[in-house]
């Protein structure tokens, strides 16, 4: 089985700071798995909440899988996660005390093939926060450029 699938928001890590992050079971059918198999799915724009103690993902893109038939999925159907109860728990208690908020950016396959999901429970960054995680960035690069010379 290969694990090299590693979809990615990398927007999130720009626009968010990551307090906790936790690793999510994803409830799918089955063109869906073979989709995320093949590499066709997208973070972008996707976030997570609570609906009846439960949590849920909204707005993540499956593309249909190309041999499916009438059996195909939908491409952004809301989608359920699967925690531990106390997790779910802490996680709710927290998103409605601080205003924080649950943002999903990696999927990847775990070592027996089953899609997971990493979230992360965060709180957005200020336009100031943004620039400094550039500019830290930027040195980053500049040292490792000069460290290979």
């Amino acid at each position: 089985m290969s694990n090299e699938i590693n979809i990615r928001n990398k927007r999130a890590s720009f626009d968010y700071e990551f307090i906790e992050e936790y690793t999510a079971g994803i409830v799918l059918t089955g063109t869906e798995i073979k989709s995320i198999r093949a590499g066709k799915a997208s973070l972008v724009d996707s976030y997570c909440y609570f609906h009846r103690g439960e949590l849920w993902i909204k707005g993540m893109n499956i593309s249909e899988y190309k041999l499916g038939t009438y059996y195909n999925h939908e491409e952004k159907r809301e989608r359920k996660l699967l925690l531990t109860h106390k997790e779910l728990v802490k996680l709710e208690r927290k998103v409605k005390e601080s205003g924080l908020t649950i943002i999903a950016y990696k999927v990847f396959l775990n070592e027996k093939g089953f899609a997971k999901m990493r979230i992360a429970l965060a709180k957005g960054k200020k336009e100031y926060d943004k620039r400094e995680s550039l500019k830290l960035k930027d040195a980053k690069k500049d040292m490792d450029r000069a460290m290979k010379r």
